[in-house]
């Protein structure tokens, strides 16, 4: 049976009764970053907010409120491990009266946003995996925060590439990555597909409410792409990882939220005009520190061991980027110590919160040092609460 594509999106043709071949050994053969050039520090964020909260304290003071607290660029270095993050678009997030990046509405004929950022991470995953947009039989779009709910942001991706076979959106918070990893390693292991492309693109920006102190500084914008396929036999995949498992985890918890939907809307007086700020991105942070830490321990702990490693057998941790004193917590639960940079290093200093795209930012950056049978765990952890994993071993 044979299925040709609709016309005007390609000419190619899909035999799906393919065979299916199951692959007993998989690859991490392709990674991709695509970080936005404009930057915000500490400082740039907290001159925006103080000027929007001695003007609200007015009309606060006005009618007899309690004052909004000022933020501070010290208390963000300390409590998070941020100095400044990256962003999509620069303009508006600064000024008092608007506060949210300005990016404005595409057309339905063309390439959205976040198909587009994301498109500049899968095209540098492809090229490090030295593949061909036609390579590949399925991508996965899996994110924190989506623009909208269809067409799937993957197909546009999919088509803008020039791949063929299938392609959906997915998520699951800050794990999103390795949610997609864990799918997409699961599906070629099975026989499902031959080679799989996971994008995350994160334009959390877009999502934040820059008037909320308890998260105005956390987040930063950036796309990540990874390529997984199986190895044949025989075949070398030098300064590769093969993928040896993966895990998830979830248990429900609000303290991580965002309510932006369709309720947002139909739960206004005006459902045209109308503050959608309380619908944004929330958290209790000092709930969120403490579970999680004890969670994310817990889970490294038993993953590895179901595969008779320990921390001390892994070379190199790349951990979620959400907080260096919480990665700090964790591994020093594991280890009984302090690790350093070398054994687990961050790039949020610099880059934020990045949602699920960080930890592989992380990996990105920080693997070529790795000798051939060394070990590394991949591992994110975000609303949910989720968590998830993948070990991995330099070929």
């Amino acid at each position: 049976m044979m299925l040709r594509r609709i016309s005007g999106q390609g000419t190619g043709e899909f035999d799906l009764a393919r065979k299916r071949e199951t692959a007993d050994r998989l690859c991490l053969s392709g990674l991709g970053v695509e970080i936005p050039a404009a930057v915000i520090s500490n400082e740039d964020l907290v001159d925006s907010f103080n000027r929007w909260v001695d003007q609200e304290n007015r009309a606060r003071a006005a009618r007899g409120e309690e004052p909004l607290q000022h933020s501070d660029a010290e208390f963000i270095l300390h409590a998070s491990g941020i100095r400044q993050r990256h962003v999509y678009e620069r303009e508006g997030i600064l000024d008092p009266q608007r506060m949210a990046p300005f990016i404005p509405q595409r057309g339905d004929d063309e390439l959205s946003v976040m198909a587009e950022f994301g498109l500049k991470a899968a095209r540098k995953a492809l090229d490090h995996a030295r593949l061909s947009p036609r390579d590949i039989d399925l991508v996965i779009c899996s994110a924190a925060h989506h623009q909208r709910p269809y067409p799937a942001v993957a197909i546009e991706i999919q088509q803008a590439l020039g791949a063929e076979g299938a392609a959906f959106d997915m998520g699951l918070g800050c794990s999103s990555a390795l949610a997609g990893l864990h799918m997409a390693t699961n599906l070629v292991r099975a026989g499902a597909h031959r080679r799989v492309l996971v994008v995350t693109p994160e334009l959390i920006t877009a999502h934040l409410n820059f008037r909320d102190r308890q998260t105005h500084f956390i987040f930063g914008d950036a796309a990540v792409a990874m390529v997984v396929e199986g190895m044949a036999s025989g075949s070398s995949y030098p300064g590769r990882f093969e993928l040896i498992d993966t895990r998830l985890w979830t248990q429900l918890s609000s303290n991580i939220r965002s309510n932006f939907g369709f309720l947002s809307r139909l739960s206004q007086e005006d459902p045209y005009n109308f503050s959608m700020e309380g619908q944004l991105i929330k958290q209790v942070g000092s709930k969120v520190f403490k579970e999680v830490t004890v969670a994310g321990h817990q889970f490294i702990v038993d993953f590895l061991a179901e595969y008779g490693h320990t921390p001390g057998t892994m070379r190199r941790f790349w951990l979620h980027q959400a907080n260096a004193r919480m990665n700090r917590m964790i591994l020093k639960l594991a280890f009984g110590e302090e690790v350093g940079q070398d054994r687990a290093p961050t790039v949020l200093e610099r880059l934020g919160n990045t949602a699920a795209a960080g930890a592989i930012i992380a990996l990105a950056e920080n693997h070529e040092d790795l000798e051939r049978g060394e070990f590394g765990l991949l591992c994110a952890f975000g609303a949910g609460y989720s968590i998830g994993g993948a070990l991995l071993r330099m070929m």
